[in-house]
């Protein structure tokens, strides 16, 4: 018979905790590179997001600084250096080859669990006026302008910022603490938005993607779980600020 605490716990254990053995050594001289470009990078992406954010909805140029925002966090990624899909674990142990067992149910499970307990939050933020305003004025982005367009905005941030973030950032801080470094770092950046339950989710998000990318040794479980929680709050956030507000 499965015992659904032990299946939990070995979930939570290869998700989030275990690492796969990997191997991803860069020259000294790569690592300068890398830190570079990172560092470079972090400061046009957060004036990009700040400025970005506080542009009124239906504003054209909350669409092209946006994608602009998409592209900095990409180039300055793959120019940085070599990026890996990574692998993940199996109940027989874990794949050999980059890119094979790429973790993608536990990814999306996780995107998931972000989502319920973002949506739960929002219950309470729908009953708190100066948290649910900035919020809304987020959405507005979406219900002013272009809703598929908005989308796909979304879509591709998401993908630009893991590659950036759980990719190039991950890497150029070496192997002290890069969980933890990355996390306060995304959240600081996401912080530039003014909205306190978008800086919220900038850290939770940061630090299981973190955790996903420690454990992987990629980005493509991050990115799954990024725009699984990104793109269901787009769709879900503003009904249930309705429906409890």
């Amino acid at each position: 018979m499965i015992n659904p605490v032990t299946e939990v716990r070995a979930f939570v254990d290869a998700a989030l905790f275990r690492p796969v053995p990997r191997d991803h050594q860069q020259s000294d001289a790569a690592f300068r590179w890398r830190r570079t470009c990172a560092a470079v990078t972090l400061l046009i992406g957060a004036a990009l997001l700040g400025w970005s954010l506080q542009l009124p909805p239906g504003d054209p140029r909350f669409y092209w600084g946006t994608f602009a925002l998409a592209a900095a966090w990409a180039v300055g990624a793959v120019a940085s250096g070599p990026l890996h899909l990574g692998r993940g674990w199996t109940r027989r142990g874990f794949a050999q080859q980059e890119g094979e067992n790429v973790p993608v149910v536990q990814a999306l499970v996780l995107g998931l669990l972000l989502l319920g307990l973002f949506l739960a939050g929002a219950v309470v933020v729908a009953q708190i006026p100066f948290l649910r305003r900035p919020v809304e004025e987020l959405l507005d982005h979406a219900s002013v302008g272009s809703f598929w367009l908005v989308l796909v905005i979304t879509a591709v941030n998401g993908i630009a910022e893991e590659l950036y973030f759980r990719g190039a950032l991950f890497a150029a801080i070496g192997r002290r603490h890069p969980v933890a470094i990355s996390t306060i770092v995304y959240t600081l950046v996401t912080a530039t938005s003014l909205i306190p339950l978008l800086t919220l989710a900038g850290a939770l998000l940061g630090l299981v993607t973190g955790l996903q990318r420690r454990v992987t040794g990629g980005i493509l479980a991050p990115t799954i779980t990024h725009l699984t929680w990104s793109i269901g709050m787009l769709f879900l956030l503003q009904p249930t600020l309705d429906a409890f507000g």
